[in-house]
C-alpha cells in the first residue's frame, strides 16, 4: 500500500501545473532539430528583438535623464534658484536686503549681482558676451564655478580689476591669462548727443570651464565694484539671486521671500525662467519612450508568429500528448513556457546590455567618434561637453516589467490555440 500511495503521489506531482515534464517539453521545442531550423531561427530573432528593444529603451531613457540632470546642475550651478528684482528700480540697499532674504527658512544664501551684455574684442575677433558682476565670496560659494578655473585663479578676485572668461570664449578670441580684452557696452556715458558706448580694456586673470558650452563661450565674471563702475551703477545692483536647499520645492519658499522683501518686489524662480526649455525636454522624453516601446511591441508580435508556426508544426505531438492523458491546461502551459522564456530571457539580456552600455557610454562615444572621424555629440548643439547617462531604478524596473508582461501576453493566444487542437483531426491523416 505504501508503494501504491507513493506512486500515486508522484503521479499527482508530475501532472500539477508547471510540472517538470512541461518544462522539459518547452525546452525541447526551443532547441529545434535540424529539419525545424526555421523555428529555431525565429526564436533567436524574437529573442534578439526583445533584448535590443529593452536595451535601446533603457539607454535612451538613461541618456535623456542624464541630459536633464546635467543641464539642471549647470543652469542652477551658475544661476540662483530664485531671482529677486525691485519693481521699476534697482537695489541700493542690497546688502541689507540680502541679509533679510537669507533669514528665510530653507534659504542658503542671497547673492547680489550686476548683469549686462557687452561686445568682447581681441586682436583677432569680436564676439558678444554677458558680464556678471559678483563678489569673490559669492563666486566661491558656488561649487560649479569655484572649482572650474582651468588657468589662473579666483583668489583676490575682489581686489583686482581683471576679468574671468570661459574656455570656449578664450579659444575663439585666441587669448590666455595675462592678455587684454576690450569690453564695449552700448550703455555708456550720457552726452548732449546721446549715450556714447563705453569701451574699456581688462586683463584676463582666470579662464574657467563650466562644462556647458553656452556658458563657456559667453560668460564673463567681473568684480562687483568694478562692474558697478563700468555699468554706471554707483552703489546699486540689478538683482539678488537666492539659493535654496531644495530647488524642487521652490514654490514653498516664494511666500517667505515676499513677506521679508516687501510689496515692491518681483520674484521669478528657475522653473519660470526655463519653463519652455524643460517642457520641451519632458515632451521629447515622453514621445521617445512611446516610440521606442514599439520596438518591444514588434518583438512581442514576432513571438506570436513564431509560436503559431510552432503550434502548426507540432500538431501531431500535441495530439499524441492529449491521447496519453495530457490536459488542455498542460498543453497550453507548455507553449506558454516556450514563448515566455524567449521574452523573459531576452528582457534580462537587454537589461544587462543596457546597464553595461550606460556605465561605459562616454568611452563608447569617444571610440565611435574616433572610428567614424566625426563628432558624435557636438557640444555646440547639445550644450554639454560629455554624453551623460543617469539610470532611474524605478523607470528601468518599469521597462523590464512592461517587456516581460508583453512577452507573456503575446504567448496567450498561440498557447490557447494549441490547447484547443482536436487530437482526432490532428491524427486523421497520419
Amino acid at each position: 500500500m505504501t508503494d501504491v500511495a507513493a506512486r500515486r503521489s508522484q503521479s499527482i506531482a508530475d501532472t500539477r501545473p508547471f510540472a517538470p515534464f512541461e518544462w522539459m517539453l518547452a525546452s525541447r521545442y526551443l532547441r529545434a532539430r535540424r529539419k525545424e531550423g526555421f523555428i529555431s531561427v525565429n526564436a533567436a530573432v524574437s529573442f534578439l528583438g526583445i533584448a535590443l528593444g529593452v536595451m535601446t529603451l533603457i539607454i535612451v531613457m538613461a541618456v535623456m535623464n542624464g541630459f536633464r540632470k546635467e543641464l539642471f546642475a549647470k543652469i542652477l550651478g551658475l544661476n540662483g534658484h530664485v531671482a529677486v528684482y525691485r519693481v521699476a528700480q534697482t537695489f541700493t540697499d542690497y546688502d541689507e536686503m540680502a541679509a533679510k532674504l537669507a533669514t528665510v527658512p530653507g534659504v542658503r544664501r542671497a547673492i547680489p549681482l550686476i548683469e549686462g551684455q557687452v561686445m568682447v574684442s581681441s586682436n583677432v575677433l569680436a564676439l558678444g558676451g554677458v558680464v556678471r558682476g559678483i563678489r569673490e565670496a559669492d563666486l566661491k560659494s558656488m561649487p560649479l564655478i569655484a572649482n572650474s578655473a582651468v588657468f589662473g585663479s579666483f583668489d583676490g578676485f575682489d581686489a583686482q580689476t581683471g576679468i574671468a572668461i570661459g574656455m570656449r570664449l578664450a579659444n575663439s578670441l585666441r587669448v590666455n591669462v595675462g592678455d587684454t580684452l576690450t569690453l564695449v557696452s552700448p550703455r555708456g556715458a550720457s552726452t548732449p548727443f546721446g549715450t556714447a558706448p563705453r569701451a574699456k580694456p581688462y586683463l584676463i586673470t582666470a579662464i574657467f570651464e563650466l562644462g556647458m558650452s553656452e556658458y563657456d563661450k559667453t560668460m564673463i565674471f567681473m568684480p562687483l565694484p568694478e562692474a558697478q563702475r563700468y555699468f554706471n551703477k554707483a552703489s546699486e545692483v540689478d538683482v539678488i539671486e537666492v539659493v535654496v536647499d531644495d530647488p524642487e520645492r521652490v514654490n514653498e519658499y516664494s511666500n517667505g521671500l515676499r513677506a521679508v522683501a516687501g510689496p515692491a518686489i518681483s520674484i521669478t524662480d528657475w522653473r519660470q525662467r526655463n519653463e519652455t526649455f524643460f517642457t520641451v525636454l519632458a515632451v521629447e522624453r515622453n514621445v521617445m519612450f512611446i516610440i521606442l516601446s514599439l520596438i518591444i511591441l514588434v518583438a512581442a508580435l514576432n513571438i506570436i508568429s513564431g509560436l503559431m508556426m510552432l503550434v502548426k508544426d507540432k500538431g501531431r505531438d500535441i495530439a499524441v500528448l492529449r491521447t496519453m492523458g495530457a490536459t488542455k491546461g498542460a498543453v497550453m502551459r507548455v507553449f506558454l513556457i516556450t514563448g515566455a522564456s524567449i521574452g523573459i530571457v531576452g528582457t534580462l539580456a537587454g537589461l544587462a546590455l543596457g546597464v553595461v552600455f550606460c556605465s561605459n557610454i562616454e568611452s563608447i562615444r569617444q571610440f565611435v567618434s574616433w572610428a567614424a572621424g566625426t563628432k558624435l555629440f557636438d557640444p555646440n548643439i547639445y550644450y554639454l561637453t560629455r554624453l551623460p547617462a543617469e539610470m532611474n531604478p524605478f523607470e528601468t524596473g518599469m521597462i523590464v516589467v512592461m517587456a516581460m508582461a508583453l512577452s507573456v501576453l503575446a504567448t496567450l493566444y498561440p498557447s490557447w490555440r494549441a490547447s484547443r487542437l482536436d487530437p482526432v483531426e490532428a491524427l486523421r491523416y497520419e
